[in-house]
């Protein structure tokens, strides 16, 4: 059965902390739900209603275009091994980019990553948990280095051309705030 709490308990913290992906669910008032799997070491809880998640460059940017028009964020764990649990964590967020005064309060608590585009500062409203026996089992092999090997290949200034040409407008035409 579902449980709901109003905060991160340490169970769920650690359950978090386990995880090797994680789904991000937003979206804007009119138009297209976004819903994408995040890997790598890209996510931090901070306290029992607070947690950071390291964005990096990607096809697109719906999650920043879609907090500057209403917040909305869902994060969603499941146990691939283990025993079943699904957790779901509802909250707000907001984009830190590396030109904010904040960037470098938060950007420390991450490995170094190639394309690091901004960090989503989310504050937990709620979290629910549920059954999760559905979900099969699946073997973490390791992770893909694909991503950062293209960032890597790119460099900085390549990045940076590539936000301008791709991560500044979402597929509903709304800005992302990336500059």
């Amino acid at each position: 059965m579902a449980k709901f709490y109003d905060k991160l308990t340490t169970r769920l913290q650690n359950f978090i902390k386990n995880q090797k992906v994680f789904f991000v669910a937003t979206a804007p008032e009119e138009g297209r739900i976004n819903l994408s799997p995040k890997g790598m070491d890209s996510l931090r809880v901070v306290d029992d209603n607070r947690v950071l998640w390291l964005n990096v460059t990607g096809s697109g940017n719906e999650t920043a275009a879609h907090l500057l028009e209403n917040e909305r964020i869902t994060l969603m764990f499941c146990a691939f091994n283990g025993a079943p649990n699904i957790l779901r964590v509802y909250g707000k967020g907001k984009a830190i980019h590396p030109k904010d005064d904040k960037w470098n309060d938060v950007i420390g608590l991450f490995p170094e990553t190639p394309g690091a585009r901004q960090v989503f500062d989310i504050c937990v409203q709620s979290a629910q948990t549920s059954c999760g026996m559905s979900i099969p089992f699946f073997e973490y092999k390791g992770e893909r280095e694909e991503l950062n090997n293209w960032a890597k290949e790119k460099g900085e200034q390549g990045i940076k051309k590539y936000w301008q040409e791709k991560n500044l407008i979402s597929i509903d035409g709304k800005t992302t705030g990336l500059k």
